[in-house]
């Protein structure tokens, strides 16, 4: 009896033998396959960073500081929006955007240095374009101070080719993804339907085209389906603009081409309503003086201010917080007159500045940013984690920030309590459902912040998936698609 009991232990054991390989088998096949590599792919691909086991690269650029900034800058934008759009009924945009002490009224959220916090989009997008002419510029000038001109050729051609690309592909994307929202699931996202989802893509077509010619006088201020992207055809001119200023001054001396870019600065901020362009020069040029090679000698020239250089950098950063907190309700020279703290101020303003705003927020975004470079914690700040983080994905934060604050923003607004006009004809079945006490001051109250406690963690989390899914293949089609059309080494030879 032991021994057919043995036996048939031993037949079980080799029948185990026998099948366990065979599962194997089954689930290495089954990993391998294309269905299970899709699955993973889009587990991956959708799950938030803050889940992910694997550390990123922890060694950061000499302008990772950057990078931070402009993360930061993006989630100004995104507070800016969603303040002005829950407070529609308390006029927000003006008395959110106006000055401590207009009309005689002293809201905490616009008083200086705190406004900036709080509404602060447009000094955002001043940032966004200094930085953007300081990294454009960041290899490209640092080739010429090395003299190899025919890399640098290589640098700006390959950059200028793939520009538009990585500008306007995800704003297309976008575009047909809130479009299909609407006639797919009829939620309302900002914009007037046409009626059928064929003529709403025809339409987009149309603007589309329109749109992306960044050449002559602008035919319309933004898209109808993402106002935000108002930025961008400025963003593409700017970027025309830094390439070639680099190859019309690549054979001139370092002097004579700081002198260029101080001249072009004045031409567009003093000469011709051309602030914007005068940011993208200003990084430039700050790009040129933060060269190891001209910091060295700017630093024996200005020798006897290194005892107060600490000092000197706090007053630069104070005076730019306080300019980046201009009023903007309206771009009338004698409003800013009119606002308390801005009457002499006002008088700085160049005739050939048509918004006045532009002209401050040009000189604070570059006395923060040059601030922040020399003011050690600040700097360390931007390099963190968080900031690296929010940098990563400032494109993509700025793109679907909106459109979410249209969709599931408005109606979590709706529902504790916040009223728009437009809720009575779209959301009448979300408002007040959870009333929130609007307990706190204006810009800052219990009811305001509650719904950000879920819109910020999605709204991150989307533009996390569209810097996978969107930004990172359209920075890869256009490196793809460059390299199909360049000549090799042995044809240019």
């Amino acid at each position: 009896m032991v021994e057919i009991q043995d036996d048939m232990a031993m037949v079980e054991k080799s029948e185990d033998i026998e099948v366990q390989p065979a599962r194997r088998r089954r689930l290495a096949a089954f990993q391998s396959s294309t269905l299970f590599q899709t699955l993973l792919w889009t587990v991956q691909s959708l799950r938030p960073s803050f889940m992910s086991t694997c550390k990123r690269n922890n060694r950061l650029r000499r302008t990772a500081y950057l990078d931070g900034i402009r993360g930061f800058a993006a989630f100004l934008v995104y507070w800016h929006h969603h303040e002005l759009w829950a407070h529609e009924a308390q006029q927000s945009d003006e008395r959110l955007q106006s000055s401590f002490g207009w009309k005689g009224e002293h809201i905490l959220v616009t008083a200086p240095f705190i406004r900036t916090f709080v509404t602060g989009g447009h000094f955002a997008v001043a940032i966004f374009l200094i930085i953007s002419g300081y990294v454009l510029s960041t290899k490209p000038l640092s080739l010429l101070e090395s003299g190899d001109h025919l890399a640098f050729a290589d640098n700006v051609a390959s950059a200028l080719f793939r520009r538009w690309f990585r500008l306007w592909i995800p704003i297309f994307v976008m575009s047909i993804g809130i479009v299909s929202l609407y006639y797919w699931t009829g939620i309302f996202a900002n914009f007037i339907p046409e009626g059928s989802y064929g003529k709403e893509l025809w339409k987009l077509y149309g603007e589309m085209k329109v749109y992306s010619f960044v050449f002559g006088q602008p035919k319309m201020p933004w898209l109808s389906y993402h106002p935000h992207t108002w930025t961008i055809p400025v963003e593409l001119r700017g970027s025309f603009l830094i390439y070639g200023t680099l190859i019309a001054l690549s054979r001139a001396t370092r002097k004579a081409r700081l002198w260029c870019m101080t001249g072009l600065i004045f031409y567009f901020m003093w000469i011709t309503d051309g602030a914007f362009y005068a940011m993208f020069i200003a990084g430039m040029l700050i790009c040129n003086l933060d060269m190891p090679v001209v910091q060295d000698e700017l630093a024996e020239r200005f020798t006897f201010l290194k005892p107060f250089e600490t000092v000197i950098w706090y007053v630069v950063l104070i005076v730019g917080l306080y300019l980046s907190g201009v009023p903007s309700a309206a771009n009338d020279v004698n409003y800013l007159r009119d606002s308390p703290g801005w009457y002499y101020l006002s008088y700085l303003k160049p005739a050939a500045v048509f918004d006045q705003k532009w002209f401050f927020l040009f000189w604070a975004a570059i006395m923060i940013i040059t601030a922040i470079a020399r003011i050690h914690w600040l700097r360390r700040f931007f390099e963190t984690g968080f900031c690296q983080y929010l940098g990563r994905i400032s494109y993509m934060l700025y793109l679907f920030h909106g459109p979410i604050l249209w969709t599931l923003g408005d109606r979590l607004y709706a529902a504790t309590g916040w009223s728009r006009e437009s809720h009575a004809l779209h959301l009448p079945g979300w408002t007040n459902r959870l009333p929130v006490p609007k307990f706190g001051p204006l810009g800052l109250e219990l009811a305001f912040f509650v719904p950000n406690l879920i819109l910020v963690p999605v709204t991150f989390w989307f533009a996390e998936i569209g810097t996978t899914l969107i930004d990172g293949p359209a920075l890869r089609f256009g490196s793809w698609l460059y390299g199909k059309v360049k000549a090799s080494d042995e044809y240019l030879a």
